[in-house]
């Protein structure tokens, strides 16, 4: 399958206790979670950024202001179907995503797979157009310092018509 156009999505949360962790709509076992308007899933939110960047779309923080409370504590897979409809409006479709997540705690290896099965559900793609990858930052920065997490996401689309 020919890839069209490519995207590159980012996103970065804060860590406090007391908030859920969820991960490419997975929820995770941590006691911490990143501090946002909706259930900040970095990953799902790095999708939508890559997938609209690469269709010309606005960006995430313009479909889904924080500034309006229809999102708030929003379900980022919700938010995903949204941004899927736009794709398709757009005439595009989703043929891969390659995602790296960087934190520093909780280990993420037992969670991948779970992930990977996730985010590819919600895309509507085979598992294998779908790529998961966790880093740590070696102790630098806030990622490092467990103070925050992060996602970078590169993602391929194909024309539809």
């Amino acid at each position: 399958m020919s890839i069209d156009r490519v995207g590159i999505g980012t996103d970065l949360h804060r860590l406090a206790a007391g908030r859920r962790l969820v991960l490419g709509h997975v929820p995770i076992e941590y006691d911490k979670g990143p501090v946002g308007h909706s259930d900040g899933d970095v990953v799902l939110h790095a999708i939508i950024d890559a997938l609209a960047g690469a269709a010309g779309l606005p960006d995430i923080g313009e479909m889904f202001p924080d500034t309006d409370p229809a999102y708030k504590d929003a379900d980022s897979g919700r938010l995903l179907t949204a941004a899927l409809e736009r794709l398709a409006q757009a005439g595009y479709a989703v043929v891969n995503v390659d995602v790296t997540i960087h934190a520093e705690r909780p280990k993420l290896s037992p969670h991948k797979a779970a992930i990977r099965a996730e985010v590819a559900r919600l895309l509507g793609v085979d598992v294998q157009a779908v790529s998961i990858k966790a880093k740590t930052n070696e102790g630098m920065d806030a990622v490092g310092r467990g103070e925050a997490i992060a996602c970078t996401v590169v993602a391929g689309i194909k024309r539809t018509r």
